[in-house]
């Protein structure tokens, strides 16, 4: 597929229109509210971790607001059960069959409140709808529509009453990332408005806008020396020595769609290795298992891939090709 121009310069406006949308909400997290929108927009999921407070649940219910879509929201306690997410089937005595009563998880934009709260056995719940869009209850399968999103929030695992997301499903979130504490000049801001700010997001796209965004990101170029750059990177983090188990193939996938939408947003239909370098630590740090003398020690998995950022070498500047010199070499 080849990008026309309107195609991009549609694609990058409306990105930003809805990063500025958001932006309204979370102020002075502009960086973080485009690694959302570049997870959606990837057809992926958004992991958020982060100290209670620090508007987490806001950036996740102002995405919901800004899609003109379904959105739902699942409070995650120690005894939440998978059905209370997927739904269940109840039998209806008046009409003498079966009905199946769908869960919050049918929605185009889910905001999973503070997952790692849950037990690992109805976290694993999520497991089969994030990776291919449908559930299984009772033998049937059922499909949850696009676009369809998870975005989780959790708290640091140090916390109390906190259990750790299996592997599994961490792979399953193409993105994690943190909000952080606001500067004092937004602290400000922040301080003189007043009520639930999320609530007066207008939405600025419909869920078919949503799928049109994506179809044109699957069309950004990649060249095969940028290709290579992420393979040797993800490679690179399976060598390293404080790594027990390194990034899989599903990392790489994620990193390469990923850099596909973030090179769009950012004016360019091809991707260049600082798109790569700039979207590594969230979508790569979190799929590293460290070796536990490693974790002992300090050791953290961003510290890992900033040092594989640091010792795999990029393509060249005179290597990255120009996106007329990429599409005559399509």
């Amino acid at each position: 597929m080849t990008i026309t121009q309107e195609q991009s310069a549609w694609f990058a406006e409306t990105f930003t229109t809805l990063v500025d949308n958001v932006e309204q909400v979370v102020l002075g997290k502009r960086h973080v509210i485009e690694l959302a929108f570049t997870t959606m927009v990837s057809e992926g999921h958004l992991l958020l971790e982060d100290y209670p407070g620090t508007g987490k649940t806001s950036l996740a219910r102002a995405m919901g607001r800004s899609v003109q879509g379904t959105s739902s929201r699942i409070q995650f306690t120690p005894d939440l059960l998978p059905g209370d997410v997927t739904g269940i089937t109840v039998y209806d005595q008046r009409r003498g069959e079966f009905e199946f009563h769908q869960g919050p998880i049918f929605a185009n934009i889910v905001l999973a409140d503070e997952i790692n709260r849950a037990s690992p056995k109805t976290q694993s719940a999520l497991l089969e709808v994030m990776e291919e869009g449908h559930v299984t209850v009772d033998g049937i399968t059922r499909d949850v529509g696009v676009p369809f999103l998870v975005v989780a929030t959790q708290n640091p695992v140090e916390q109390a009453g906190t259990y750790r997301l299996p592997e599994a499903q961490l792979d399953r979130f193409l993105l994690k990332t943190s909000l952080g504490y606001p500067d004092h000049a937004a602290t400000i801001r922040i301080l003189e408005g007043s009520g639930d700010a999320a609530k007066e997001v207008d939405p600025v796209i419909t869920p078919q806008g949503v799928v049109s965004l994506a179809d044109i990101a699957r069309g950004g170029y990649l060249h095969p020396l940028v290709l290579d750059y992420i393979a040797r990177l993800v490679e690179a983090t399976r060598l390293a020595r404080e790594v027990r188990l390194g990034v899989s193939v599903r990392g790489a996938l994620a990193l390469t769609k990923a850099a596909r939408t973030w090179a769009l947003a950012h004016g360019r239909t091809y991707v260049t290795p600082d798109d790569v370098k700039a979207l590594a630590v969230p979508v790569l740090a979190h799929r590293l298992i460290l070796d536990p003398e490693a974790e002992f020690d300090g050791v953290t998995a961003e510290a890992v891939i900033g040092q594989v950022l640091l010792d795999v070498v990029p393509p060249s500047q005179q290597e990255r090709l120009s996106d007329r010199s990429q599409r005559e070499n399509v």
